[in-house]
């Protein structure tokens, strides 16, 4: 101890023995001691016995020189952060539960450590050994440890206490803090500099008795003060987390003294090189998806009866699904909402098609695209429809016959990453179905996994399921709306031919009259151009008359390419002829000339557009072909076959829209495989229709 602070230091400690000691008195005055079993209070009323006691401890040593004093002072100072620990731990336990321990065991296993580790120290000091290294250095090291543990202690039994308790622990909060804080300035520095501040030492115990009006506040503003505490696993995660850190940091320090000391001339450049790589490898690894995924699975599976806060993970599995700014992107967040169940960095949603009894993927998340499509009447589709169950897909590899007869499809295996599938079910009906791949770290799929997959499931189902409705809803409005405008567009070529009709009645008197003759030229072009901007607004979309009958699908492709030809562009044709189907000719022609159109739109004069006619198994097959700008994989999936839906700068959408439902109605299907400035080739495929150029009758006589 520095003489010169002499007088200083004993007024500082002898304050703190005073002031705790009246408030140990204040303690017994109140009963603290009176309730056997209320080991809290009796924790309390140790430690502020002991924060007494190592007060006038150390104001002996001032006065005697006594190592004596000095010791049993040091050992107080020990004892009473023991006593704090005990005190935090046992108001942080939840009451009344049969597992009351299990959520703060690893916080009580830690204190006993430090603690212990603490009393190992002064013995080697006391009694001079040296086997861990020098003990002034393990005892600094110890001391600095103790007030960083009563920091975290103290942050989660903030953050745990209820709203109308946290008025009462207020107090007790900022004193425990003020107090620890000015030690881990003291010793964080001694251990830095390998020596004791003697300025910060003096007034140590001034420090601390300005906390104890805090503390007599806390201990009677409510007599239940102490209750309504609980863990939770949020604030285990980040008392950990700071825990994990502190611990790092010190030993980080640990090291760079000892590379300071053994380092010679570089020693202290190497300290400091130590302490920023120290810092900057912590950094990285708080910033690790990975290593906070470990953290929480050791923490849910030591630490808690059950691995899940299920309130917490609902919420925010809820505010995931409902975070989209697009129906596009519901998908992705149905992904990235299971995915975060589980720690898993990505997967993929297929659907089922409209129209078509498959699902393919609609949405990804960190998993590359895939265009293969599953049948829904497949084995694995069938087993999901029938058992609901969560398939692990490790599982099934290491032990099949779990599983039955459930076999996997190709695609899937060759999938590397792919280790869970979660069924998306909406009553009895399986809608979809989400592929997780492997988990940043190892996590065990139990019953409990299970039972959330499956609830979460379902919940993303009904999400998904709504969002299919409300699409629907919209297409029904906006057909709806396009019915209105027919009527308008029906009701201004009325008005058209009511007018062309009266100046056809006076043609037969005025035909004659020049200055009639330029009027009814006039009213023609104006009715032309009036119906141009009709036509621009409307395209037909009736469905014609009479039923489906045989078409020569070469007469059509040919009238189409002499249509082009009359318009300036060359269509490249290579058909084979006497290939047939069955439908309406005009609607046929029309579909097959609107895709032509497309191309021609899309393409520049110097580009090429072709047409094949062939023949694909027992179906026709009709390719257009262009070198134009093209589309994205995107536009394709989500809006190409969709009503109102184009990207032209001038189009209704509904051309596209038309095409791919009267090709289904006819048993048929479109394809389209396209490149942005690369191209598009659009695939018809349509049922052949044989034809014939002589009868029946006429063969037989030939044979």
């Amino acid at each position: 101890m520095d003489t010169g602070h002499a007088a200083l230091t004993a007024w500082s400690y002898g304050l703190v023995g005073a002031t705790y000691l009246a408030f140990a008195l204040r303690l017994l005055q109140l009963g603290v001691l009176r309730a056997p079993r209320d080991l809290p209070r009796a924790a309390l009323f140790l430690a502020v016995a002991f924060c007494s006691l190592w007060g006038w401890m150390i104001l002996g040593f001032v006065y005697t020189r006594q190592a004596f004093f000095l010791l049993a002072g040091d050992l107080a100072d020990l004892l009473r952060y023991g006593c704090w620990f005990a005190f935090l731990l046992l108001i942080l336990r939840p009451r009344g539960s049969e597992n009351s321990s299990q959520g703060i065991g690893w916080l009580g296993a830690t204190a006993a450590a430090l603690v212990f580790f603490g009393l190992v120290a002064r013995l080697f000091g006391a009694s001079g050994i040296d086997v861990l290294g020098d003990p002034s250095r393990l005892i600094l090291f110890s001391s600095m440890a103790l007030p960083v543990f009563a920091l975290v202690l103290v942050e989660q039994l903030f953050r745990n206490v209820s709203e109308d308790s946290r008025w009462n622990v207020k107090p007790l909060c900022l004193g425990l803090v003020g107090a620890a804080s000015f030690d881990v300035y003291l010793y964080s520095q001694a251990v830095l500099f390998n020596r004791l501040d003697s300025d910060a030492l003096s007034i140590r115990g001034a420090a601390h008795t300005l906390m104890v009006p805090l503390l007599l506040l806390a201990s009677t503003r409510r007599a239940n003060w102490i209750s309504k505490i609980q863990l939770s696993r949020k604030v285990a995660f980040h008392s950990a987390t700071l825990l994990i850190a502190g611990l790092y940091l010190i030993f980080v320090s640990a090291v760079g003294y000892y590379v300071r000391f053994f380092g010679g001339e570089w020693g202290r450049a190497l300290q400091l090189g130590l302490v920023f790589f120290g810092v900057l490898l912590l950094i990285v690894l708080a910033l690790s998806g990975t290593v906070r995924a470990k953290l929480r699975v050791l923490l849910g599976k030591h630490f808690f009866r059950y691995r899940y806060d299920y309130r917490e993970e609902w919420l925010r599995f809820t505010k995931t699904l409902s975070d989209q700014n697009s129906p596009q992107e519901m998908g992705q967040q149905v992904v990235r909402g299971l995915a975060d169940l589980l720690e898993s960095p990505g997967g993929g949603l297929w659907m089922k098609n409209r129209g078509e009894p498959t699902f393919s993927q609609t949405a990804r998340w960190n998993l590359a695209q895939a265009s293969v499509k599953e049948d829904a009447n497949s084995a694995l589709c069938k087993f999901m429809t029938s058992s609901g169950w969560v398939i692990n897909l490790e599982e099934y590899r290491s032990s099949p016959r779990r599983y039955g007869v459930l076999t996997l499809p190709a695609w899937l295996q060759e999938v590397e990453q792919a280790w869970l599938i979660v069924p998306l079910t909406v009553g009895e009906e399986m809608i979809g179905f989400v592929v997780l791949v492997r988990a940043r770290t190892r996590v065990d799929v139990n019953w409990e996994v299970n039972d959330l997959l499956k609830t979460a499931g379902r919940q993303a189902a009904s999400f998904l399921a709504q969002m299919q409705a409300t699409e629907a809803l919209l297409e029904v409005r906006k057909f709806d709306a396009f019915n209105r405008m027919s009527a308008f567009v029906v009701h201004d070529l009325k008005n058209i031919v009511t007018q062309l009709s009266l100046m056809l009645k006076n043609a037969q008197r005025h035909s004659q009259n020049p200055e009639f003759q330029q009027d009814m030229l006039m009213t023609v072009e104006n009715s032309l151009d009036r119906m141009r901007q009709l036509m621009l607004q409307l395209r037909e979309g009736a469905t014609p008359s009479g039923t489906a009958v045989g078409v020569d699908l070469c007469e059509i492709v040919e009238r189409i390419a002499a249509v082009a030809l009359g318009r300036g562009r060359k269509l490249e044709v290579d058909l084979i002829h006497r290939i047939g189907t069955r439908g309406h000719e005009e609607r046929l022609e029309r579909i097959i000339g609107h895709v032509v159109q497309n191309a021609f739109d899309a393409t520049d004069a110097s580009g090429r557009v072709w047409l094949t006619l062939g023949r694909l198994g027992g179906q026709a097959r009709i390719e257009v072909g262009d070198t134009g700008s093209g589309m994205s994989q995107d536009f394709i999936r989500d809006r190409l076959f969709k009503p109102f839906q184009t990207t032209k700068q001038a189009g209704m959408g509904i051309g596209a829209y038309e095409s791919f439902q009267y090709v289904q109605e006819l048993g048929g299907k479109i394809e389209v495989d396209s490149e942005l400035n690369r191209g598009t080739k659009v695939t018809i495929l349509l049922p052949m229709f044989e034809i014939h150029t002589e009868s029946d009758l006429h063969a037989l006589e030939s044979s």
